[in-house]
């Protein structure tokens, strides 16, 4: 087919915990949970199949969120496809604060490039980083979901101009694990983002700035710190409105010395311990499931 290569292309992509606590809109970690999605170029038209995970709720047409993502990488690398088969196999929950929309975004931007004969050679990951940074607005998602592991990232706008992201892989010390709880019913991240105040005190903005900062250094190599350094003072206590049961659990956990923060824009609850996982699982609340899960290290990949 010319621009495309032959057959489908598999591409896996993990879920990801952002902000950690102190690190808003900068922090993330990819867990090792992941969805899978499968591509080919046809003929003619857009045929979507999505099986697990919002089967049953997302558009199997153009405003699905992976077609959005390959349609900008596609038109980043100047081919248009006659028409897309797309398979989407969901494992990570929806609007949980597990960073779905990331993989939707990641995984069909991966997926587009690899199914381009030189899609590499023409858009590299930094390319692709500031494409799926565009779609979802800030990178603490999308660029551990392309690169893995635990990343320290961000934007700087001068101008203008489309926002410059960047994004470096930082160390996991490897007795790290994360526990996550899932609650039954998700929150909008618009939502959850819409209870933040628009300014913060000095006060608080240097505690956290500490925090985070200690963050970086208790995940590589002192995960004993990891309590102090998840302390948040500038977003999570306003997300409380919209998800009072998530903020009761991490404040009784972070009572009981356990590294709890929510996930993201919520409403889960990650906890990060490098002692007994699967004890700490077992503190599950009632209606909601838990995960013990490993740090995803690989990111992104074509299968």
């Amino acid at each position: 087919m010319g621009d495309f290569v032959d057959g489908p292309v598999t591409v896996s992509v993990p879920a990801t915990s952002a902000n950690l606590g102190p690190g808003f809109d900068c922090l993330g970690l990819a867990l090792d949970l992941r969805d899978g999605l499968a591509a080919e170029v046809s003929d003619r038209g857009l045929r979507v199949e999505v099986e697990g995970e919002g089967a049953d709720t997302v558009p199997g047409s153009e405003d699905h969120l992976v077609v959005t993502a390959m349609r900008r990488a596609f038109a980043a690398l100047r081919v248009t496809p006659s028409g897309i088969r797309l398979h989407c196999r969901n494992r990570i929950p929806h609007g949980r604060g597990l960073g779905s929309s990331s993989a939707a975004i990641v995984g069909g931007l991966v997926l587009a490039r690899a199914l381009v004969r030189d899609g590499t050679q023409r858009l590299d990951d930094g390319q692709l980083l500031a494409l799926a940074n565009q779609l979802e607005g800030h990178p603490d998602n999308v660029a551990p979901a392309l690169l893995g592991g635990f990343v320290v990232c961000g934007q700087s706008v001068a101008g203008d101009g489309e926002p410059e992201v960047w994004a470096r892989r930082s160390p996991v010390h490897e007795g790290v694990r994360a526990v996550v709880f899932v609650p039954p019913t998700g929150v909008l991240t618009r939502v959850a983002r819409g209870l933040l105040p628009p300014t913060v005190s000095h006060q608080d903005a240097v505690a956290n700035t500490s925090r985070a900062a200690l963050l970086v250094a208790a995940l590589a190599h002192a995960p004993e710190l990891l309590l102090t350094a998840t302390e948040d003072f500038v977003h999570q206590r306003y997300r409380e409105p919209a998800m009072p049961e998530t903020l009761d659990l991490v404040r009784r956990l972070r009572a009981d010395g356990v590294p709890a923060v929510v996930s993201g824009a919520g409403p889960s609850v990650l906890a990060l311990t490098s002692v007994d996982a699967d004890g700490l699982a077992g503190r599950v609340p009632d209606g909601w499931t838990s995960r013990v899960l490993d740090v995803d290290p690989a990111g992104a990949r074509v299968e």
